[in-house]
C-alpha cells in the first residue's frame, strides 16, 4: 500500500472524541504504533489533528490502548489523558471491552454460526500464527464466535465476535476451518488485494467511558470499495 494512501489529519475518519478518548476509522495500510518500517504511524498522525484541532502549544498526550494488524481497517481507540489510559488498558485486557469485526471469505462455513476454540502458536519469524485444535507447547487458547450474515457474488460475509485477543487470531482461526479472508495471502486466500488490504474490519465497539463510566457504542463504516459496499 502506497504511503499516499494512509491517514493524514485532513483525511482522518474520527468516530468518537472527547475530553479523554479519541477513536479512529484505521484505513487499511497505517500502522497504530511505531515500528521497524520507520512509516509514519496512526498514533502521530491523531497527535497532529489534535494538534491542530485545539491549537495546543507542546508535546502531545497521546496512549495506544490497543492494535490492529496493518492491513485491516476499523475501530481504534486512543487514550488522550494519563487518567483513560491505565482504565482503558484494563479493559481491553479483562475482555471488558467487546469488539466485533466483519470478515469477507472465500468459501462458505459448514455451519452457519459457530463457536470456535483453537490453541494459538505464533511463529515470530513469519510473523504468524497457526492455529491447532489440540493445545501444543507454547500455545495460547483463543476463542471467538461468528455467524454468516451474508451470501455474496462470490464470498461471504461473517460477523466475528473475539473472546481473546491472540496475534492474528481471526485470520487463522477462520483459515483453519477452510474460510481465509479475501486478500489474505499470508492466511491461505489465493490473490491478494490491490492495494494490500485484507477483507477483515473491526466494525463496532462496546465499552464503559473510563472516566464517565457510561455505555459506549461505536459503529465504524467499512472501506469504500464494491465487496464492502455488497455487504451494507
Amino acid at each position: 500500500m502506497s504511503k499516499k494512501e494512509h491517514s493524514t489529519i485532513d483525511n482522518l475518519q474520527v468516530l468518537f472524541e472527547d475530553n479523554h478518548l479519541i477513536v479512529i476509522n484505521k484505513r487499511p495500510g497505517d500502522i497504530v504504533q511505531g515500528d521497524k518500517t520507520g512509516d509514519l504511524p496512526l498514533s502521530e498522525t491523531v497527535k497532529g489533528y489534535i494538534k491542530k484541532k485545539y491549537d495546543k502549544p507542546g508535546n502531545v498526550y497521546l496512549g495506544v490502548v490497543h492494535r490492529l494488524d496493518r492491513p485491516t481497517s476499523g475501530i481504534v481507540v486512543f487514550a488522550k489523558t494519563s487518567k483513560a489510559l491505565p482504565r482503558l488498558n484494563k479493559m481491553f485486557a479483562e475482555k471488558d471491552a467487546k469488539k466485533t469485526y466483519w470478515a469477507v471469505v472465500k468459501n462458505c462455513p459448514e455451519e452457519p454460526e459457530k463457536r470456535l476454540v483453537h490453541y494459538m502458536k505464533r511463529n515470530t519469524k513469519q510473523n504468524k500464527s497457526y492455529a491447532h485444535s489440540n493445545e501444543v507447547s507454547e500455545s495460547k487458547k483463543a476463542i471467538l464466535s461468528y455467524r454468516t450474515i451474508k451470501k455474496l457474488d462470490r464470498y461471504y460475509l461473517l460477523e466475528v465476535d473475539l473472546e481473546t485477543g491472540r496475534h492474528h487470531q481471526i485470520r487463522s482461526q477462520l483459515t483453519a476451518i477452510g474460510c481465509p479472508i479475501k486478500g489474505d495471502l499470508k492466511y491461505g486466500f489465493d490473490r491478494s488485494n490491490a492495494d494490500g488490504s485484507i477483507h477483515l474490519h473491526a466494525r463496532k465497539l462496546r465499552l464503559m467511558h473510563p472516566v464517565k463510566k457510561e455505555p459506549i457504542e461505536i459503529i465504524a463504516p467499512p472501506p469504500n470499495d464494491p465487496i464492502w459496499n455488497a455487504c451494507l
